[in-house]
């Protein structure tokens, strides 16, 4: 396996164990190929709950941009239910597994292909 395909796993294995999701592994593939090299990077890896521009980040590049939603407070709600999902005290949220709760909790697997 490659290191990618580690990560992959990893993520799934947050998805169980911290979120009680069984994942669909093709759709966890696809978010996190979509994640780019953030998601060998230590710090762009991860989903610093706590920083208001991070949250503020994913809202605008993610749930905007790339899943196309307009803005608005249920923006704000979702990623606040997926950061009680993943858990608030839970240190490393890795941005595919955050991304995936979020693409699924919005109905848009689809646009992952």
């Amino acid at each position: 396996m490659g290191r990618r395909d580690d990560l992959i796993e990893r993520y799934a294995d947050d998805l169980r164990k911290k979120c009680g999701v069984e994942p669909d592994m093709d759709l966890l593939r696809k978010v996190t190929i979509a994640c780019g090299p953030s998601i060998y990077d230590a710090d762009a890896s991860t989903v610093a709950a706590t920083q208001q521009h991070e949250l503020d980040t994913v809202r605008r590049n993610f749930l905007m941009k790339k899943l196309g939603l307009a803005d608005g407070q249920e923006l704000h709600d979702a990623i606040d239910a997926v950061i009680e999902q993943y858990g608030r005290s839970e240190r490393n949220k890795y941005r595919a597994v955050v991304y995936y709760l979020l693409a699924r909790h919005f109905g848009k697997e689809a646009v992952f292909g």
